[in-house]
This record gives structure tokens, sequence and C-alpha cells, in this order.
């Protein structure tokens, strides 16, 4: 039976389906109701004061001057949703179906969470001059002059974002330092033997990566290290990763797992009925993989709403089980993954990680799980597919790289 809310005879308009969070996952849930036919009324509450924006652009072409901003192409007006911006959140009282906001309770029938991740802060940099993070348009605009003025920069982390940020520095002249607590970038997401040909990139691009050491404090103008080494910097720039934004969910009796995840059924339901969660913030089941992901990826941000619309707009409960898919602009490549290679067996290569382009692929019983590509566009199409499909591969054939992975395909089951 759907959830969606109609006018009783005679009583009072619902309050229909409330959205908290106008990131990607917020809106694209708000998009996918009216696509897919509800009527009800639609409410997207954002903290932000911003017309909701996209995220990726702001390590990139926003960061550098390109664009003002990366507002989304939605006509919320001719959608019917309204929208309530610069408006935070601190609670939920699911049994009175209300939110708590600074300017009083809101009511909903159907809640969506789409509050998203929020970034670690690096310990005692807290409120020190000339520290960032880089995870909001207002973020953007104040590293934005330090860019253009070519200060000396620290990264802190080496992840993705540190990656991003490092090549929009150096593109624009800055002098960069990337300090990273692991043997190597990319340590919590990526295998030594992949990580460890992307560590010549930095370098390459005329970035200084230390490896092995952590920051010991911050102070204005100097990064002190824990091996006793000091690093001039006009400004430093945390990216040691993300945590889903649900401290507002304290005390709500909505289940959360360990990681601060709120933790769905795989039709992205809550523990609280009528409640739902999509996109960096939630956890789901995956049968595909055997394992509950937790994926902070914008792809997941894009599919998840459509499950959840689909269920409010005509009650049909789907499963979400996606491939989760990713991509990165680094050091002048594209770097693509499809899938999730944690137990995986075997790590095969396609091309020389020397060369500007090459791919892995990751086996498990001899099915493909996982692929990483770089400018290789096309393995990375055909191997998504392939791992959706649950396909077993030849891994000779796979291995070589001029035959297309679609023609590794071994037959039957």
């Amino acid at each position: 039976m759907s959830e969606q809310t109609q006018d009783p005879a005679g009583g009072p308009r619902p309050h229909g389906v409330v959205i908290v969070g106008a990131g990607m996952a917020g809106v694209q849930t708000a998009v996918a109701l009216r696509e897919q036919g509800f009527a009800g009324p639609v409410t997207l509450v954002g903290a932000e004061p911003h017309q909701p924006y996209d995220r990726p652009p702001l390590s990139k072409a926003v960061l550098l001057g390109k664009a003002e901003d990366s507002a989304f192409d939605v006509d919320f007006e001719e959608l019917d949703i309204t929208l309530r911006l610069g408006l935070d959140v601190t609670g939920l009282r699911a049994g009175a179906h209300e939110l708590d906001t600074e300017e009083g309770p809101v009511a909903y029938d159907v809640l969506v969470v789409a509050t998203g991740a929020e970034p670690v802060v690096l310990p005692g940099s807290e409120g020190v001059p000339g520290v960032h993070l880089l995870r909001t348009v207002d973020d953007a605009a104040r590293l934005r002059p330090v860019l253009e003025r070519q200060h000396d920069v620290v990264v802190v982390g080496a992840g993705w974002i540190g990656a991003e940020f490092t090549t929009a520095a150096r593109a624009a002249g800055c002098e960069v330092t990337v300090v990273e607590a692991a043997d190597r970038p990319l340590a919590g997401t990526m295998p030594a033997e992949v990580a460890a040909p992307m560590a010549a990139w930095y370098a390459e691009s005329g970035a200084r990566l230390l490896t092995g050491t952590r920051v010991a404090n911050v102070e204005p103008g100097t990064v002190r290290l824990t091996d006793g080494r000091t690093v001039s910097a006009g400004a430093v720039v945390v990216g040691i990763g993300a945590r889903p934004a649900t401290a507002w969910l304290a005390g709500s009796g909505i289940a959360l797992g360990p990681d601060g995840s709120v933790t769905t059924d795989s039709s992205l339901r809550t523990s609280l009925p009528g409640v739902y969660a999509v996109g960096d913030c939630a956890s789901f089941p995956s049968a595909r993989y055997g394992e509950r992901l937790l994926v902070h990826h914008w792809d997941n941000a894009l599919q998840g709403p459509r499950t959840v619309a689909a269920a409010l707009a005509g009650g049909a409960s789907a499963t979400y089980d996606p491939v989760p898919y990713f991509w990165s602009e680094q050091f002048g490549r594209f770097v693509q993954y499809a899938g999730h290679h944690a137990g995986a067996e075997t790590l095969l290569w396609r091309g020389d990680p020397a060369e500007p382009s090459w791919t892995v692929c990751w086996l498990r019983r001899g099915v493909l799980v996982a692929v990483l590509a770089v400018n290789r566009p096309r393995d990375l199409a055909q191997g998504r597919k392939l791992v959706e499909a649950g396909a077993r591969i030849d891994p000779a054939r796979a291995a070589d790289s001029s035959v297309p992975l679609k023609s590794t395909v071994l037959p039957g089951p």
C-alpha cells in the first residue's frame, strides 16, 4: 500500500513528505517523487541558505573560479516542491511525527532522511586561522582566494578529496605538501599494490607527499608533524574523511550503526515506521556483496532516491542493491571505480600502471566484483555491466588489455 497521504473529506491538508537534507540525495528524492506521480505535498529542508547545489564541482570548477556555483537545474516552483532553506533540524520526535527546528516544529506524514555526511575535523585545529575544510560552497568560496594568491598549502589526507584539491592547487600555482598518516595514498580504500603507482602522481604534479607521519599541531603559518618536521603553511586543507551527519537523530529511537549511519532495510526503510533514509547518511544490506554498505559517493545519492520514490508514489517495495560507482578527476587523469572489492581473492592488471591508462579487476571465485579504470572509460563501462550481471570471466584474457572486457566472459554457470 502506498504511503502517499490524501486529503480526507473535510479534513486538514496532509503534511505529506518532508525531506531533510537539500543535497543530491534530497533533491533527487523530491524530483523522483514528482516524476513517479506523487501528487501530495513535498517539502525539502536544507541547513544551508543557498539554492540546492551539486558538490563535485566544488573541488574543481567552483574552487578554481571557473564557475560561481553549481546549483541544480531544477524548477522547484514548477514541481510544487516547497523549499525551506537555512533551517537547521535539531531533532526528531517520531511519536508526534514532528521535526524540531530553530523555527519551531515541522510536521510530516512521511520523512526522508538525506542529511549526507560531514567532514572529520583535525583534532586541535578548530578555530585556528587558515585551516579549511572543503564540503560546502562557502568552503570553496573561502578557499578560492588562497589559490588565487598562490599560498603555500598543506593538505592533510591523501584520499580522494585530498588528491582533487591538490590537483586544483597545483593548477593554480600553489606549492603543496600533502601529509598522510598511512604509508600510501588511499590506504583506507585501495590495496597497497594499486595505491603505489598513484603515489607517483603527486611528485609528477610537483606536489610533495609525506607519508607515515601525522600532524602534531597547527599554528598560524606552520604545521608541525609527529616526526619533528615543520612545514610552512599559508593555508591548511583537511581531508581526512567524512562521517554520516546523523547527530541530530540522537534520542529519536531510529537505529544507527556503529559508523553513525542510519541503518535501513533493502528498500531504504529505517527502523521507524514512515521514515526512509538515502545517500551518504544511510547504510543498506547488499545481497550482492553479502554485507551492509555505506557508500559516500554521488551515484549512490542519485540512485537511492528512485527506490524511495517508487515506494511512496506507487506502493512498490523495490530492492536497492546497486553496484557502487564513483569517479575522481586528479592529476590529469580520470579515475573510475565500480563494484566492491572486499573479499576478492584475485587482483589482475590490464595494462602497465606506469603508463597513463590502466585497469585493475577484482575477482571472487572467478566472478568479476569490481573494476578500477584510469583513463580507460570503455573498460569501466563494460566492467560495470559485467559486475551487475555477476559474470565469470577468463583471467588470462582479462589480463590482456587489448581484449575488450565484454569478450572475456566465460560461458554457462
